[in-house]
């Protein structure tokens, strides 16, 4: 599962008050039939599909990667693989220890089908649910996230609390000190810190192309590398926020 496409907000307020609207985009009925229609294009023309973010998105996670020497055979998760193109790219700069998940399984299908044609055989695939994991998924050095929690969001059926599972199955599933590189065009950075603040502290942001419009200039996307602590720091950082003098703005 990859989202392509920002979200819609409601009105003013963070996406912890529900301000995303709601979209097929969340469901996995939708994404089913993506690649279902994926798998069918590739099986009759040969076409792998659409890399989400662009190949630029995974060249700037292999490049950190290569910079901060992350050994090559680090275990490492694609959370939400969809045609696995990423992990093609990974195995091709020479990791082998890497795994895709997605929970559907026209995607495991298209995935299975492009690695094989690309002849590589060290790459693992499974049909996974990463809100409702099977307790074999652990351990991982890295997990890589480009637009499955941007999709997660906009699930009609309380998202909010689907955000949360979400972050306690990551907290599963990545080893003490190991990291988590997400992509997202839907959240903005202090966004993405205040819903991974429990367990998870930046490490890096990571430069994304930027916009300019109406004399304004941002980010379309925002790409960060979050470290996860173990349990005595982030008790430690818990406890520090608890004692911070509390700030009311008007």
């Amino acid at each position: 599962m990859s989202s392509g496409g920002a979200a819609a907000r409601s009105g003013e307020g963070s996406p912890g008050e529900g301000a995303f609207v709601p979209s097929a985009l969340g469901t996995r009925e939708h994404w089913d039939a993506v690649y279902e229609r994926e798998l069918q294009t590739f099986q009759e023309y040969g076409d792998t599909g659409e890399i989400w973010f662009g190949e630029e998105s995974m060249n700037r996670l292999i490049r950190w990667m290569q910079k901060h020497k992350i050994p090559l055979d680090a275990s490492v998760l694609d959370i939400g693989t969809g045609n696995g193109v990423f992990l093609v790219e990974l195995a091709k700069f020479g990791f082998s220890n890497i795994t895709g998940i997605d929970y559907s399984p026209s995607a495991i299908q298209l995935s299975g089908s492009i690695i094989e044609k690309e002849g590589l055989s060290n790459i693992k695939l499974k049909v996974e649910d990463f809100l409702d994991l099977s307790t074999k998924l652990s351990g991982f050095h890295i997990c890589i996230d480009k637009g499955t929690f941007d999709a997660i969001s906009l699930n009609p059926d309380n998202a909010i609390e689907k955000r949360k599972q979400y972050v306690k199955s990551l907290s599963r599933v990545l080893k003490v000190k190991g990291f988590f590189l997400i992509t997202s065009c839907n959240w903005t950075k202090e966004e993405l810190l205040n819903e991974f603040s429990e367990g998870f502290e930046l490490f890096e942001e990571l430069p994304t192309p930027k916009f300019s419009f109406g004399g304004r200039s941002g980010n379309s996307v925002a790409a960060l590398v979050f470290q996860k602590m173990s349990s005595g720091e982030a008790a430690e950082s818990s406890s520090s926020l608890l004692s911070s003098p509390i700030v009311y703005r008007n």
